[in-house]
């Protein structure tokens, strides 16, 4: 595979059913600004650096995927996706993840990798990694 051929990562979409109270909670819960927003609450984007993070409605992803998708459900186990989001202070992420509505699932504790690392879930049933970089603890 040539050097220009070489996959990417653009950006990562979560489907809920509220894109802007999802961006909204984003901000709130882990401090993201927002980016480009489409009208009529269908699309939302955050500022997360290199990576988009976006939110886009059910009825958007019914439209693109015709034989449907697994909506988040806080009732099930969570899916086989995580996002991760990094920090340099993870205890306090976590209990601010936690002070805005997440669900917590593991509390942060020091990974043999040098990473500090705990889990929770939004209220759309997402499952998120409040880590700490790679090389810190």
């Amino acid at each position: 595979m040539t050097e220009n051929n070489k996959a990417r990562l653009g950006w990562v979409i979560v489907y809920v059913p509220d894109p802007g109270e999802a961006a909204a909670f984003y901000e709130r819960a882990f401090g993201l600004d927002r980016g480009f927003a489409a009208p009529g609450n269908s699309y939302a984007e955050l500022d997360t650096g290199s990576t988009t993070l976006a939110f886009a409605s059910h009825e958007l992803a019914d439209g693109h995927l015709p034989n449907g998708f697994k909506r988040g459900d806080l009732d099930e186990p969570p899916f086989n996706c995580e996002l991760a989001l990094i920090f340099d202070d993870v205890p306090s992420a976590w209990q601010r993840a936690l002070d805005a509505g997440c669900t917590a699932l593991a509390e942060p504790e020091r990974k043999p990798q040098g990473q500090t690392v705990g889990y929770v879930r939004d209220p759309f049933g997402t499952l998120l990694e409040i880590a700490s970089p790679l090389d810190s603890g």
